[in-house]
């Protein structure tokens, strides 16, 4: 099997790993959203810390404590990707499966937006389409909902933001969950304890299973950023671009097939004018393939466009 086939196999891991990622976090009530997210940030830890020390891979800890600048980055990645964690969860276990997918679906937008906004990079017109395509969807789902998509506009503007910020750093995935997860473990364990304390915590009082899969939640979320990060070494990042919309796909079928969600037909044309502004933005991206391979070798180069493979977290 060659390389490049295996980390397509890896990718379809990861992403089909994110995209079931709906009826894990179900599992773990009757948890409270932030309970859940507490565990999960400190057992990730507790899991890249294990892996590390098995690797013995620690040099990256000089880098870090001689840059404080990357030192402050990471500090602000790790904020943000506690929100969209905290965000997620608290979609899934309310009943708003079908809303996190759109979240997802509408994130390469939102950071071809910021790429233009922040970074004062150039959008070709076909990207220029998707994005108010995008933003009629979002003014659609608006008055299907009675209110703005908040849940999947925090995700995508959460995500795209850190994706932004990540862009800027250069650590591999273990060693930068591992950051982000410390620097968010502190207040998590905190948490954890005055909840214990005051007997609210759910953690150890529901079920063996229960407390076994809160456990497991850290190793849910390291395992499938490793598989990506093993397809990323030898997919392309088209191919990479293309996979990732494999998650949303699932999250949307199982909150449509498995917990029910309404669909109905505002909402329907919604995603659908989501789904032909990410096929204008896929098509534009191969469209353009052949001029980035040419600019490839100039780290000036990039755009936003490749900050949409970084993974869904």
């Amino acid at each position: 099997m060659s390389d490049e086939r295996r980390g397509y196999l890896y990718g379809l891991a990861a992403y089909g790993l994110w995209g079931f990622f709906p009826i894990y976090f179900k599992h773990l009530q009757p948890a409270s959203p932030l309970e859940i997210l507490a565990h999960r940030i400190v057992w990730s830890v507790v899991f890249v810390s294990l892996l590390l020390a098995a690797m013995r891979n620690w040099a990256f800890l000089k880098r870090l404590i001689r840059s404080p600048k990357l030192l402050g980055g990471l500090a602000l990645a790790a904020l943000l990707i506690g929100v969209n964690w905290g965000s997620y969860i608290y979609g899934v276990n309310s009943e708003r499966v079908v809303e996190t997918a759109l979240g997802y679906f509408i994130t390469p937008l939102v950071i071809m937006l910021l790429g233009v906004t922040v970074l004062r990079e150039r959008m070709s017109a076909l990207q220029w389409v998707a994005v108010g395509m995008g933003a009629l969807a979002v003014a659609v789902l608006t008055i299907d909902y009675g209110h703005l998509p908040y849940i999947a506009l925090l995700l995508a503007g959460s995500f795209g933001t850190y994706s932004l910020v990540k862009k800027r750093m250069s650590l591999p995935p273990a060693e930068g969950l591992f950051v982000e997860s410390s620097v968010l473990a502190l207040p998590a364990l905190a948490y954890i304890t005055w909840l214990t304390a005051a007997g609210d915590a759910e953690f150890g009082h529901v079920s063996a299973t229960h407390t076994v899969l809160m456990v497991f939640s850290g190793l849910a979320t390291a395992l499938p950023l490793l598989l990506f990060a093993a397809a990323a070494n030898s997919v392309p990042m088209v191919g990479i671009g293309i996979l990732q919309y494999v998650a949303p796909i699932l999250q949307l079928a199982v909150g449509l097939l498995i917990y029910h969600e309404p669909m109905p037909p505002a909402r329907l044309a919604g995603f659908a004018l989501v789904w032909v502004a990410l096929i204008i933005f896929t098509v534009d991206a191969l469209r353009r393939r052949p001029r980035r391979k040419e600019t490839a070798a100039d780290p000036t180069a990039a755009t936003a466009e490749s900050a949409t493979t970084l993974p869904p977290r």
